[in-house]
């Protein structure tokens, strides 16, 4: 819930910033579990000085000066895309490439993969690094990792030269199994320090040593390739805040886990899902309340949807990543991400069809009904038209939205080229937009073999909660969560993580007892270098937590299935694991199959103390009655119906509301379907019960 403001200064404070394409979300959290929750519009050509500008809305709604709100903050961490969206607007620096000679196309030849197989003209994307930038050095290590041939410095020392004329700022070297023995790699790293200082320089040893030349090769070229853009932003802001009295900055990493920037800074890939990846602490913070560990988080901003999957209270993990055909081997929430969001842009191409997204307003100019020049019909526009969200001010007075403008841009846009009414073309626009966060849920719950009928919808973002009723009966979801503070979903959940590294390491050892002793002694070894890790940061003991996967698959497969690993766990016991996850994911098993164990993970988790839980219904009322009533279209059934709007900081716990109905909050606004009925959770939050269906 959002306090007032005597009431968020109590205690060490606890802050997250989410750094999104539309807003900055702020959320503080007090010692007494009071939060109070900011949004202001992102500075996309400064994200550092739009952090600033919105921690000086936040200290000023507090009757604080900034450097009294930071001196007291104990936890502050910061989530942001800009490793994404270095990627996806390909502003990176320019990288080499150093790679054993014979090598030198391995990044672009991918191992043949195609988005869509039966598509044999559209050219691959253009790699990261062109061929001329890609250079042979003389060596080779063998698969067992013994020297075959000696790596020549001379070579070494004048590809250096060749990148340097070519005005490269940043060196990625990968070898050919330098898994296995990452000498050559580091003597590289000794001659650039000595020839060439200036440059960033990544090994693949260090980063990723697992095997597979393409993937190691794609993440040491991607790290390359955000590090001269994302590290000094990070070191700046860091030094900023400092100045400002802020003890130590920790950002989120794609893992959902937190680092500080010191370890960030040697590997900034691994902030490629950073925002989006702290859904996973919320999740982990409501799951009790939600009444459930099975949920599906559906978060729905400015810019996209991000769904994110927690089954018997862990949230899916993956081990490979992609974003903008760039792969990269490293841990990573899974997290489906689609262009449907608030100010996803609405289109009717010649051939008549209607398309909504991936393209977006942005903040600047954003939707056409915020009056800052946007010109063309967005799903929030489409709200408007529709009634569920009312014209006037949002987000502390950022922002204004206009009916007026709304209504021309999808008349103009929309209603006209498919000769339909406006309702019926802003209506055809949200069930649109619908469809697409549908997919999305199912390609992280169906397409993994996971009954969406046992999950619980966790709706988050500004525009999530207007969504979720309608996505949640299309997936079959058992029903919807809605956070009091839902609009600062990941903010919030940044509030509620853990220090978190991720170790590898390729194994590719047959799973039986003649290599049993030999993985398991490799696994206690890296947990050795997590613990000694973790303790570098300052965590004892008591404060630590690993936990062991292995990646196991049938001999002769390509992909494998991460296996959690107990310490009491026999060879046997941990095949018959694997077996029956491969069950669950493909529907079968090789009864006389060989298991092979291709690589080893340990995560090692330093915790942090977690945020006092503040009573929900502290300071609210019983009182159930609407604040006001407003005409809106409610469905396709229903057409326009006058409903109950409430003002959800008026609502206590145990209050029940039956749709159709709408709930207003500081960060969202919550649609209430026509059978459906709504309960304020002890906590202040929301359960809609979706079995009220005619």
């Amino acid at each position: 819930m959002t306090p007032r403001q005597s009431e968020c200064t109590s205690g060490p404070l606890r802050i997250g910033v989410d750094v999104g394409g539309t807003f900055t979300d702020v959320g503080i959290i007090d010692g007494s579990g009071h939060v109070y929750a900011v949004k202001s519009p992102t500075n996309n050509a400064d994200p550092a000085k739009g952090i600033l500008e919105a921690l000086e809305r936040a200290a000023q709604g507090l009757s604080l000066r900034i450097e009294a709100l930071l001196s007291q903050t104990t936890l502050f961490v910061h989530g942001s895309t800009i490793a994404t969206n270095t990627l996806l607007e390909r502003t990176g620096a320019k990288v080499g490439l150093l790679t054993t000679s014979g090598f030198r196309d391995t990044l672009e030849i991918r191992r043949g993969w195609r988005d869509n197989p039966w598509d044999h003209r559209t050219p691959w994307p253009a790699p990261l690094v062109p061929r001329h930038r890609r250079l042979p050095v003389i060596e080779r290590i063998g698969v067992d990792g013994a020297e075959i041939l000696a790596l020549d410095r001379d070579s070494v020392s004048r590809a250096l030269d060749r990148l340097l004329a070519l005005g490269v700022e940043s060196v990625a070297v990968c070898l050919l199994h330098s898994y296995r023995n990452p000498d050559h790699e580091r003597i590289c790293r000794e001659i650039a320090s000595q020839c060439a200082p200036q440059l960033w320089l990544t090994l693949s040893s260090d980063l990723a040593p697992i095997a597979g030349e393409y993937e190691r090769s794609s993440t040491a070229v991607v790290n390359a390739y955000l590090a001269p853009r994302v590290v000094p932003y990070l070191l700046e802001l860091e030094r900023s805040l400092r100045s400002l009295g802020l003890a130590k900055l920790l950002i989120v990493q794609s893992n959902g886990g937190v680092a500080s920037v010191s370890q960030i800074s040697a590997r900034p890939i691994s902030m490629v899902l950073s925002g989006p990846a702290a859904a996973a602490g919320a999740l982990a913070h409501y799951e009790n309340d939600a009444g459930s560990h099975n949920l599906i988080s559906l978060e729905v901003g400015g810019t996209s949807c991000d769904v994110m999957l927690m089954s018997g209270g862990g949230i899916g993990m993956t081990d490979l990543l992609e974003v903008e055909s760039c792969r990269m081997a490293l841990p990573s929430v899974e997290i489906t991400t689609v262009g449907a969001g608030g100010g996803s842009i609405a289109s009717v191409d010649q051939g008549g069809l209607l398309a909504v997204g991936p393209r977006g307003a942005g903040a600047y100019p954003g939707p056409a009904s915020y009056g800052r020049g946007g010109t063309r019909p967005t799903v929030t526009d489409a709200q408007l038209v529709l009634g569920r969200l009312k014209p006037g001010a949002y987000a502390g007075g950022s922002i204004t939205l206009d009916h007026g403008l709304a209504e021309d841009v999808i008349r103009k846009h929309v209603a006209e080229p498919l000769r339909l009414g406006l309702t019926e073309a802003a209506a055809g626009m949200i069930r649109l937009a619908e469809q697409t966060m549908l997919h999305a849920v199912e390609k992280v719950s169906v397409e993994r073999g996971l009954d969406p009928r046992r999950f619980v919808m966790v709706a988050g973002g500004g525009a999530g909660p207007l969504h979720a009723a309608n996505v949640a009966r299309l997936a079959g979801c058992q029903g919807i969560f809605v956070p009091r503070l839902a609009g600062i979903l990941c903010a919030f959940g940044m509030c509620n993580t853990d220090i978190r590294f991720d170790l590898q390491r390729s194994a590719a050892l047959a799973l039986g007892e003649q290599h049993g002793a030999v993985l398991i002694s490799i696994t206690e070894t890296m947990k050795q270098d997590a613990v000694a890790l973790l303790a570098s940061e300052g965590f004892a003991a008591k404060r630590q937590h690993l936990v062991v996967y292995w990646n196991i698959r049938y001999a002769g497969q390509q992909s494998s299935v991460p296996v959690t690993i107990e310490p009491s766990d026999t060879i046997c016991q941990i095949g018959r694991k694997f077996e029956i996850e491969h069950q669950r994911l493909f529907g079968h098993v090789q009864p006389d199959g060989c298991h092979e164990a291709h690589a080893i993970t340990v995560s090692a988790f330093g915790r942090l103390d977690r945020p006092h839980r503040a009573n929900g219904a502290n300071g609210l009322t019983r009182g159930v009655e609407p604040v006001e009533s407003r005409n809106i279209w409610v469905d396709p059934r229903r057409a326009w119906q006058t409903v109950p709007v409430f003002d959800g900081r008026r609502l206590a716990s145990d209050v029940v509301i039956d749709g159709p109905a709408l709930v207003e909050e500081d960060t969202t606004t919550i649609l209430v379907g026509a059978s459906d009925r709504l309960r304020v959770t002890p906590a202040g939050n929301y359960l809609i019960d979706l079995q009220w269906l005619e």
